[in-house]
């Protein structure tokens, strides 16, 4: 086996742990059928109302999954890390329907896409692979109904207060990135980071924003201490 093989096999199986349970001669097919794909931040993986060729590993970097409503605005649904897939390609390979979102490249990223007859195949014939896949299913709609509750009830400063607490203490991020993962505009999202910054709960810089009080910002988004 070719070095550069050994190194992605190795990768998968570190990131993707279901792969262990296939045997040596499945693990062997789905290398030599599945592609590599290595592209720079901001690389369109897929777009809405394209079919679905087949299903990604992340190896490494980032991929924000986002839907653009018809007058423009853009709401992130979620974002796939190294060693996730995405609960949209799987539901488009099941229902054999096209994208109905667009996903991006938040950063460098490395995929690696089994081909459809291949995940099909392995959906027949592998329990662990089966179960993981139905498993996203389970773990994205719960963070599918946090963003559905948040942009329904939550005001705007309430949810960009929760985002920078996760992403703190300093994220590096334009406010226009921020906008886009909110569903809002940037305008707005620059006019409360302002005000944030006014009430010393945050510093902000060049594409970049400290949080200086976080207490404070647990109080604006409604978060009990702990």
């Amino acid at each position: 086996m070719e070095k550069d093989t050994v190194t992605l096999r190795e990768r998968l199986l570190g990131q993707y742990p279901a792969l262990r349970d296939l045997s040596q001669e499945e693990m062997a097919r789905v290398l030599a059928e599945g592609t590599q794909r290595e592209v720079p931040a901001g690389t369109v993986m897929f777009d809405e109302a394209q079919p679905c060729m087949g299903f990604p590993f992340v190896l490494k970097g980032e991929i924000g999954v986002s839907k653009l409503s018809e007058n423009g605005r853009e709401i992130q649904l979620y974002t796939v890390d190294a060693g996730e897939s995405c609960i949209l390609t799987s539901s488009c390979l099941l229902g054999s329907v096209d994208y109905d979102a667009h996903g991006v490249a938040l950063t460098d990223t490395w995929v690696f896409i089994l081909p459809r007859p291949t995940f099909e195949r392995l959906l027949r014939s592998s329990d662990a692979f089966r179960h993981y896949v139905f498993g996203l299913f389970a773990d994205r709609i719960g963070d599918l109904m946090q963003t559905v509750e948040e942009v329904a009830f939550k005001r705007l400063d309430e949810r960009l207060a929760s985002l920078l607490l996760r992403r703190g203490p300093c994220i590096r991020a334009t406010h226009q990135q921020l906008a886009d993962e909110l569903g809002s505009v940037r305008e707005i999202i620059s006019r409360i980071v302002r005000n944030f910054a006014t009430q010393g709960l945050v510093k902000t810089g060049r594409e970049q924003i400290t949080v200086l009080d976080p207490a404070g910002l647990r109080r604006v988004a409604g978060i009990e201490a702990a």
